[in-house]
């Protein structure tokens, strides 16, 4: 018999894509509570963050229909983290790279991050929460046995490029195939076409998600914040940074 816990799985439609909840410990009163909590987090985060809602605090922000002071408190916390985000990365992260307030390139991760601290705090130490593609994992995938995220060889579709392995980590990718050239260089305005996508490894996904739609738009891997990158050119050139290794041993 197995030793592995049956978990519970759980897949909501949110933001405009699929989240999906994978809690390998046993399911106690506690973690479930905790789940559903996740959930409303992430639609509270639609809400407040969408830039496709004309009401939504930062669709609104955006028209200047209203004040960072009047807007729920969690437009000042992402706006504070956006500014730290774009010192970072030399700004080639920006909340304005194509010309108006959307902070998506870091809204996701942090949301996801959140819901995981949430679980992780009810007793849910081994979780992946996965939000369209982004994920960020809690301890192992079994007893002894850590997580592999399999990584999508954006020139082959269909195919795996390589996998990531570890524990306690966060992967988060960015790229133009099933969105085309959604990122924008911030220096220049123009849609960002050096690179075919980004995956970025490490503790945080808030930060991995900045700095693998940093790196997209710069068309290179951003340093910093104990991440490495892989990055696929459109000729097929793979460059990783120095410790990248380590991501899939």
């Amino acid at each position: 018999m197995s030793d592995r816990p049956r978990g519970t799985r759980h897949i909501e439609h949110v933001m405009g894509t699929v989240f999906s909840f994978d809690l390998r410990d046993p399911l106690t009163p506690a973690i479930g509570r905790a789940l559903a909590e996740a959930v409303r987090w992430l639609h509270r985060v639609d809400e407040v963050f969408s830039t496709y809602r004309p009401a939504s605090a930062i669709s609104r922000l955006a028209r200047g229909e209203t004040t960072v002071g009047e807007c729920p408190a969690e437009v000042g916390e992402v706006l504070d983290l956006c500014a730290r985000a774009e010192r970072r990365t030399d700004g080639w992260f920006s909340p304005t790279a194509a010309g108006r307030l959307d902070p998506s390139g870091l809204v996701k991760g942090w949301a996801v991050e959140r819901a995981a601290r949430m679980l992780r705090a009810a007793g849910a130490r081994n979780s992946c929460v996965n939000g369209g593609g982004d994920l960020q994992l809690s301890g192992e995938a079994a007893p002894g046995v850590p997580w592999r995220i399999g990584i999508a060889d954006p020139r082959r579709p269909g195919r795996l490029l390589t996998t990531v392995t570890g524990r306690d980590l966060a992967v988060a990718t960015s790229g133009s195939a099933e969105r085309g050239h959604h990122i924008t260089d911030p220096h220049t305005g123009r849609p960002a076409r050096a690179l075919l996508s980004v995956t970025v490894v490490g503790p945080s996904l808030t930060w991995a998600d900045v700095h693998a739609t940093a790196a997209f738009a710069k068309g290179g891997p951003i340093a910093g914040d104990d991440c490495q990158s892989l990055c696929v050119s459109p000729d097929g050139e793979v460059r990783v940074t120095s410790g990248w290794a380590r991501c899939t041993a």
